[in-house]
């Protein structure tokens, strides 16, 4: 425990001071030193005492243990420490009974508790915390004591409320005064009194938990946010007490101390945050280190300059607020470092390559790490938070999540128990857990396990009958499908389950907890069949008793038996007492086990918790205890009311139960249907609890949904044990179980959904998490099924369990099952408000994990019977293959898509210049004419795959002298279409520019060349034709994208025609 010299201290300061320069409770006794003890009067009167021989320093130490702590600076009590220790010393016991004990904090409020107070050991910084407009008294609920006691009592709490009013008009205080009323009443709290001119609220609690105005009254009743929080200072006079008689003096007295500045008012140190804004902003970094090492040295050590260390650090920085500073634009991180899973060896990105120069200062060195001292907000109740990278490096980066669960993050969670804190400049790889469900107890992943936990199980669902109902998403067609059975099969289908869950059990190497979720699943689908399923019945009727239910369980496992139709609740009802038997047996084995056997009456109430009724009689037997075993034998049909007459008659014959054991007591409760009388101070789980309600109190004929909703509204009033889910109550498990009493167990959930008949049940989106049976949070594989089948017999249907759904693919996803992922979106209920959900997340699946699908033939294949449209699977493998450089394939998958577009522009920039140059004619033919149909939807088709198709059209017909085309018969038309086809050539050029690679260009040109050679070496044109003719063919090639030397030739050869084209005029 603290010194209380340590302790922030409230009321009579120059006391305070006087008192602490010579007494400190918590240092060690020397044999003789100076103290000023405390006289019962009021006056300090000092003496030199020997402390071997006065037993003061031993009283001392006795009081400071009693005294409650208070180490935040801007709170304070009353009675302050100092008069707290003083009457402890002179009243002993003072601080169990304090009357009307107050905590307060500076410019918030304050809460004064109700008559006498016991505020021993109280860690009231923990306890007690005021936030904007509210007070917080026991914030963990775990740590909540009972009403009455310690804190969680009657009190008066008075908060700071400060309305934005430029007059006090009455209208307005009285609207104010009403919101603050109806915000009391729904908070279970008692409205005193609001003073708009000091800005004071009072009200009246009976009890203690969270109390003050919600973010909607706020917005409700305008307050003046600007006022500042009042400096402690002001509030005490001027004086500060000082908190650490060994800090340093690092400040200046007539400098201001900055309460309201932000990094104080998040309780962060502003020094730390300057280092840290020094480390973005280097050029600032000299002046920043010069000026508090200079304050550092030049100020001196006394009194006046001393202080909180909040106010210490604000102080220091102070001075700098005055003088701007030009803010720089972060530098980009430049070096980063992969890494793998592993935790222990996380990736890193290095800082800025400026500062790699630099000498790095050794108040730099620990990197950045947050004070959890003090209330922030990102610690408190959002403590197992990853930190937002962007609060450490700005721009620079930012929490990224990945596939398969990757999230990519540069903190630490803040307030957790492990005591490593990373610098800020660490990028962090970590992956969520999601596939937990098939690794054994050394985390290593089992093949075994994936097929008895996922493809068994889907399989199976699979083989159910099911309808199928075709949905239009936008252009293409969805077959949505849903399980449909009855309650004649449901029966069969939960043993199928169970066998499957079954065989896992006998995997070796499964961790304890995963084998506990595992015979819980069974037990759930024994509890499915029993409540839900139905039989074939025939008509033939035969009676059927109700006072053995164990007999009757018998009789219909030995023989066929045909049950009427009344006595079907009267089977129901003995298969759920079978089922409720097995559920507790292996607890109350254990517990029996664990007694000595000599308390054989308990040994025997035991097992009648359990119905273990035959063990209990040869127990009870084998003790002599002959009158006990035949009571015991007619507990199956017992009349109760006979037992509790009796007993009631003992009572008022005054017979004294003080001569018969305790246990043979509890043991006649019991079997007289008096369950909290028998169990007054024991405590047993609360599947045992229905038990005894329904063997032992209420009816052997009462049907089942009557003893459900009579245990529900008994645990409703707080006389029956919470329904725990199974991890909780029958761990311990291998995980971290973060439990909040939000969530029942499943098997009370089916059991409410059983009570609840055919109305709606609310409890449903609750029923179906995960936290209702696994530990595992992300493991949804085997509910998914349980609601699957339960909606299949018409218990129920939901169209809102999408979390659900989602929770499984994501788990198929990361084990690499693409194909049940997509199976399982399916089954997905459509939504009117949602109808493109099932295209969207299907999609997502294609494009994100075509590598794993498209790598697996059988994944494929069943992607493709599932009836996705296959354009979805092209498209996907199409992205993957443009995203890997294989544009070859990319393009083919394009084609198959119908993504005509998009295929032309990667068959004109990649892949058409690649086949043309490697002389692979025929491929570019068949590419192209695969999208002629389709040019109307393609942009700038004359002047990309088009020019493909003229080349090849008008190099057959100038090549074939037997051309059968009349459009190029004469020398004019030939002319013509080579003219067209150089022209698209020149215009591709210009329109594509940079789009064409080198490569692209000089097929271009070899085109070129080649129609050029072709034309000039037409025999028509050589022969049969004009000057003129000819001319004009060569003014076509010279036009022509053709290298220079060719072009060259080309016009040498077109002024020699041109020359005796002259000679031949003049002749």
């Amino acid at each position: 425990m603290a010194s209380p010299s340590l302790l922030p201290v409230s009321g009579r300061p120059n006391e305070i001071l006087s008192i602490r320069s010579n007494l400190s409770f918590g240092t060690s006794c020397e044999p003789d030193f100076e103290v000023e003890t405390l006289n019962l009067e009021g006056q300090y009167k000092k003496r030199r005492t020997s402390l071997k021989k006065e037993p003061w320093c031993e009283d001392f130490r006795m009081v400071e243990a009693l005294l409650p702590t208070m180490r935040s600076v801007d709170y304070y009590m009353e009675p302050c420490l100092m008069d707290l220790a003083a009457r402890e010393v002179a009243d002993p016991g003072y601080c169990s009974r304090v009357l009307d004990f107050t905590v307060g904090r500076f410019g918030y409020g304050r809460v004064k508790f109700l008559g006498k107070t016991d505020v021993r050991r109280l860690n009231l910084d923990q306890i007690v915390k005021f936030n904007r407009h509210e007070v917080v008294v026991y914030e963990d609920e775990n740590a909540k004591p009972m009403v009455g006691q310690g804190l969680n009592k009657p009190a008066e709490v008075s908060l700071t409320l400060k309305l934005k009013l430029l007059d006090f008009n009455k209208g307005q205080i009285n609207e104010v005064v009403e919101r603050l009323r109806e915000s009391m009443e729904r908070q279970g709290a008692e409205f005193i009194s609001y003073d708009p001119v000091i800005g004071e609220w009072k009200f009246l609690v009976c009890h203690f938990s969270r109390f003050g105005l919600s973010g909607d009254d706020e917005e409700d009743i305008t307050m003046d946010d600007a006022a500042e929080v009042q400096d402690p200072a002001e509030m005490k006079g001027g004086e500060i007490v000082d908190m650490d008689e060994a800090a340093p003096a690092e400040v200046e007295a007539n400098e201001p101390v900055l309460y309201h500045s932000l990094p104080a008012h998040l309780g962060l140190d502003p020094v730390r945050m300057n280092e840290m804004r020094t480390w973005m902003f280097p050029d600032d970094e000299e002046e920043v280190v010069e000026d508090l090492i200079g304050q550092h040295q030049k100020l001196p050590c006394n009194k006046e300059n001393l202080g909180s260390p909040l106010q210490n650090s604000t102080q220091r920085m102070s001075h700098r607020a005055s003088s701007p500073v030009t803010r720089k634009t972060p530098l980009a991180l430049l070096e980063y470092k992969p890494a793998s899973f592993d935790y222990s060896s996380p990736g890193t990105i290095l800082l800025a390559q400026q500062h790699k120069g630099l000498t790095s200062k050794m108040m730099k060195g620990v990197g950045f790490t947050l004070n959890l001292k003090y209330e922030t907000p990102i610690s408190g109740s959002h403590s197992h938070n990853i930190v937002d990278a962007g609060l450490f490096m700005g721009r620079s980066f930012r929490v990224g999540w990945g596939p398969n669960g990757v999230l990519v993050h540069c903190g630490a969670p803040v307030g957790s128990d492990d005591s490593q804190r990373f610098l800020s400049s660490v990028i962090h790889v970590e992956k969520v857990a999601l596939d937990k469900v098939v690794r054994d107890e050394n985390n290593k992943f089992r093949k075994e396990l994936v097929d008895f936990a996922f493809d068994s199980p889907l399989n199976l669902h699979k083989a159910i009958n099911r309808e199928t109902k075709e949905f239009e998403m936008g252009s293409f067609k969805l077959k949505l499908q849903k399980v449909v059975s009855n309650r004649l099969m449901l029966s069969d289908i939960c043993r199928s389950y169970i066998d499957i869950v079954e065989r896992q059990l006998e995997v070796p190497g499964l961790s304890s907890s995963a084998r506990l979720v595992l015979m819980h699943h069974v037990m759930i689908w024994e509890l499915i069949k029993v409540l839900f399923s139905e039989r074939e019945n025939s008509g033939l009727s035969k009676s059927v008793g109700a006072d053995n239910e164990e007999a009757m369980m018998q009789d219909l496992k030995e023989s066929s038996l045909e049950v009427d139709q009344e006595a079907l609740p009267l089977v129901r009802r003995a298969e759920f007492s079978c089922w409720l038997q097995e559920s507790v047996c292996q607890r109350v084995q254990d517990e029996v086990s664990s007694l000595n056997e000599s308390s054989y009456l308990e040994h025997i109430f035991l097992l009648l918790t359990g119905r273990q009724l035959e063990a209990a009689v040869e127990m009870s037997a084998s003790r002599g205890d002959v009158r006990l075993a035949c009571l015991l034998s007619q507990a199956g049909g017992l009349n109760h009311d006979d037992i509790a007459r009796q007993l009631d008659l003992w009572r008022s014959n005054g017979l004294d139960f003080n001569f018969i054991e305790k246990e043979r007591v509890r043991l006649y409760e019991l079997l007289s249907g008096n369950i909290h009388g028998a169990l007054h101070d024991l405590k047993i789980d609360w599947k045992r609890f229905l038990g005894l309600l329904m063997w032992y109190r209420m009816p052997p004929h009462t049907p089942l949904p009557i003893i459900f909703q009579t245990y529900h509204r008994l645990f409703v009033n707080g006389k029956a044990p919470y329904p725990l889910p199974m991890y909780i109550d029958e761990g311990p498990v291998d995980a971290d179980v973060h439990f909040s009493e939000k969530h029942y167990d499943l098997s009370y959930y089916l059991m409410l959904l059983h009570a609840n008949g055919e109305g709606e049940f609310s409890s449903l989106k609750t029923m179906l998490s995960a936290f209702s049976s696994t530990h595992d949070p992300l493991d949804y594989h085997m509910i998914w099924h349980q609601r699957a089948v339960l909606e299949a017999v018409g218990i129920f249907t939901s169209k809102d369990l999408q979390v659900l759904d989602m929770g499984l693919v994501s788990q198929l996803l990361c084990i690499g099952q693409c194909h049940w992922a997509i199976y399982v979106v399916l089954h997905m209920p459509q939504r009117d408000d949602y109808p493109y959900l099932h295209a969207t997340v299907i999609r997502e699946i294609l494009f994100q994990y075509c590598e794993t699908w498209s790598s697996d033939e059988s994944q494929r294949q069943f992607i493709e019977n599932l009836d996705v449209p296959l354009s979805w699977l092209h498209e996907a493998m199409a992205v993957y293959f443009s995203y890997h450089g294989d544009l070859s394939k990319a393009l083919e998958h394009y084609l198959e898509c119908a993504n005509w577009q998009k295929a032309h522009s990667i068959f004109v920039t990649s892949v058409a210049h690649k086949l043309f140059l490697s002389a692979d004619h025929s491929e570019i033919w068949r590419l192209a004419i695969a999208m002629e149909d389709h040019k109307s939807e393609i942009e700038n088709w004359d002047l990309g795959a088009g020019i493909y198709i003229s080349f090849y059209l008008i190099k057959s017909s100038l090549q074939d002298d037997t051309n059968t085309m009349s459009e190029l018969d004469s020398i004019e038309s030939k002319n013509s279409a080579c003219r067209d086809f150089l022209s698209h050539l020149n215009e591709s050029l210009a329109v594509l520019r940079d789009r064409l690679p080198m490569d692209a260009r000089v097929s271009y040109a070899k085109m070129a060349e080649e129609i050029s050679e072709l034309l000039l070496s037409d025999s028509d044109i050589r022969e049969g034709s004009t000057r003129d003719a000819q001319l004009s063919c060569f003014d076509t090639v010279l036009s022509a994208p053709i290298p220079v030397d060719l072009r060259s030739n080309h016009l040498q050869d077109a002024v020699s025609l041109f020359t005796c084209y002259l000679s031949e005029m003049a002749a």
